[in-house]
Order: structure tokens, then sequence, then C-alpha cells
């Protein structure tokens, strides 16, 4: 079993930047991959970005790349997402997700992962 909590969510103007923070607890977090997703109202869950078990590969969607930055402290058991250059259209609950199982599907995939917080809001507007 995995939980995991995400926080660092919040209101800020367009340019603007915030830090997602995710913490897990549970099973050994340097053994497992972790990604984030997002989804804004009346549109499916997307891939934002993912992030091996070493932190040695990191994954982006083409929408956050050069904006967005994935990592991870095993040693905190925690994973972020640095977002700079916030636009409105980033808009949305942003979810946290670890992936325990070995399958083979893309870490940009939903359903490569099993364990999933709760969200953090994350509005961009002026």
């Amino acid at each position: 079993q995995v939980q995991l909590v995400e926080s660092g969510g919040g209101l800020v103007q367009p340019g603007g930047s915030l830090r997602l923070s995710c913490a897990a607890s549970g099973r050994t977090f340097s053994t497992y991959a972790m990604g984030w997703f997002r989804q804004a109202p009346g549109k499916e869950r997307e891939f934002v970005a993912a992030i091996s078990w070493t932190g040695g590969n990191t994954y982006y969607a083409e929408s956050v790349k050069g904006r967005f930055t994935i990592s991870r402290d095993n040693a905190k058991n925690t994973v972020y997402l640095q977002m700079n250059s916030l636009k409105p259209e980033d808009t949305a609950v942003y979810y946290c997700a670890a992936k325990t199982r070995v399958v083979a599907v893309e870490l940009s995939m939903p359903r490569a992962y099993n364990y999933w917080g709760q969200g953090t809001q994350v509005t961009v507007s002026s």
C-alpha cells in the first residue's frame, strides 16, 4: 500500500510559479516511478510529467516542456513539480501517482499507475 498526499496548489497570476509536493508513505519510495497528471473541468485526466525510481529519467508532456520540472528526493519520500511561466490553460486539479507494479505501460498513461493522491487545485488567473 502507498499513500500519497499532494500540497502546494493555489491561485497564481499568469507568468507566475508554483511548486507542488507529493509526500508518499507505505512501500519503499525509492523503488517505484512517480507521475503527475492534471484534470481540468470537463476534460480527461492528462499526463504532465513522470520520473523514474532513481530520478535519472524524466518525461514531460509537450505542453509543459521547458516550463515544468519534476524531481524527487528519495530521502524525504517526496516528488516535486516545479511549475514556471504558468498559463491560464494550466488551471486544473493536479494529481500525483505511483507506479509500483511491473507493467508494460508507458509512464504517460494513467493506467500505468496504481496509487493516486487526492489532488491539489492550481488556478492561473489574473
